[in-house]
């Protein structure tokens, strides 16, 4: 397998986030979201079987597993254990920039609110 360059730029993108897919390239055993969320934006509570991390770089999030929340900020690492709920905001009134990685080779989401 060679190495492979992808720009950010070129990679698909949500509301909040670009995305890069471990299996659109060999089967990365890892997916990625790069989130550049305003204040109040983030995903709505879920879960994945595997785990995810967030690398938190600019900013401020609120995470929470559904009862219980925690601040998170520049410099730190969320570790989300598989089937853990969770969501996460923009609780700052700059943007946030963190790094999602998820540990499964697509994105696996089971919703648990509307």
């Amino acid at each position: 397998m060679s190495i492979q360059f992808v720009k950010q730029i070129d990679l698909p993108q949500s509301e909040f986030a670009r995305t890069l897919v471990g299996d659109d390239y060999g089967a990365l055993r890892a997916s990625v979201i790069f989130v550049n969320a305003a204040p109040g934006q983030g995903p709505r509570l879920h879960k994945h079987a595997y785990a995810e991390l967030f690398f938190i770089l600019e900013g401020q999030a609120t995470v929470t597993d559904g009862v219980d929340e925690r601040i998170a900020g520049a410099g730190e690492i969320v570790i989300v254990p598989p089937d853990q709920p969770h969501r996460f905001a923009n609780s700052g009134t700059g943007p946030l920039h963190q790094i999602d990685v998820h540990l499964n080779s697509r994105f696996v989401t089971e919703w648990l609110e509307q």
